[in-house]
C-alpha cells in the first residue's frame, strides 16, 4: 500500500466481497507471506516453508486464504460498510470499524448485522517504500461473535451481561466496607486523604 488509510477499505472489500482469485490476490499484494490473523473462533500464528503433501509448500498466508475461501462459503453474499480507518504512522497501525451482513448459506432467511474493529499491524519495506499487512486482528464483543452461529444468541447474551452488571453493583455495594478499609489504607500510604 502506498496511502493506508486511502486504500485498506478497498482491501477490505476485495477480502470479503471478492472472488476467491480476488481475496488471493489481494492477500498477496498486501500481506507478508508470514503474516498472522487472530479472530475470536480461529487463529494463524506466523509461519513460512512448511510443505504438505498434495498441496506443496505453504505459509501462514496462505491459510488466511483458506479461512476468507471458507469465510465466502458460509456466506456466499457479504454486505460490508467500512465506517472509519484510523491509521497511525508512528505504531504503523490501522484501526477499522466494520458493519457487516452475514448470511449462513445452510440457514435461510437468517442475516445477521455483526460489528467489529480491526486492528492490522503495518510494516513498512524499504525497497519498495509500501506498507504491508503483517498481522490482522478482528475485535469483537461476545454478543456479536455468536451472531455468526447462534440466532437470537444476542439477545441471551445482552440479558446476561445486564445480570452481570447487576451483580457487580449488588457486590459493590454488598463489599463497600472492604473499599473503605482500602481506601483508608491508600489514604495512609500516601498521605492523601481522599473519601469515597
Amino acid at each position: 500500500m502506498d496511502h493506508p488509510k486511502r486504500q485498506i477499505s478497498h482491501i477490505i472489500h476485495l477480502l470479503t466481497e471478492g472472488s476467491p482469485a480476488d481475496q488471493r490476490d489481494a492477500l498477496e499484494a498486501y500481506f507478508v507471506p508470514d503474516a498472522t490473523f487472530i479472530h475470536p473462533l480461529c487463529r494463524v500464528p506466523s509461519f513460512s516453508h512448511f510443505s504438505l503433501p498434495f498441496i506443496g509448500e505453504i505459509n501462514s498466508r496462505w491459510v488466511i486464504w483458506m479461512i476468507y475461501r471458507w469465510y465466502k462459503i458460509l456466506s456466499p453474499r457479504i454486505i460490508l460498510d467500512i465506517e472509519c480507518d484510523e491509521f497511525n504512522q508512528k505504531s504503523q497501525i490501522i484501526f477499522v470499524e466494520i458493519n457487516q451482513i452475514f448470511s449462513l448459506f445452510f440457514v435461510p432467511f437468517y442475516k445477521s448485522n455483526v460489528h467489529l474493529t480491526t486492528k492490522l499491524r503495518l510494516v513498512h519495506a524499504e525497497d519498495d517504500n509500501k506498507y504491508y499487512i503483517k498481522s490482522q486482528e478482528d475485535l469483537y464483543q461476545l454478543n456479536e461473535v455468536v451472531k455468526f452461529f447462534w440466532p437470537g444468541g444476542a439477545t441471551i447474551i445482552w440479558f446476561w451481561q445486564i445480570f452481570a452488571t447487576l451483580m457487580c453493583i449488588v457486590g459493590a455495594l454488598v463489599m463497600a466496607p472492604m473499599t473503605w478499609i482500602e481506601q483508608r489504607h491508600a489514604n495512609q500510604v500516601n498521605g492523601a486523604k481522599k473519601s469515597l
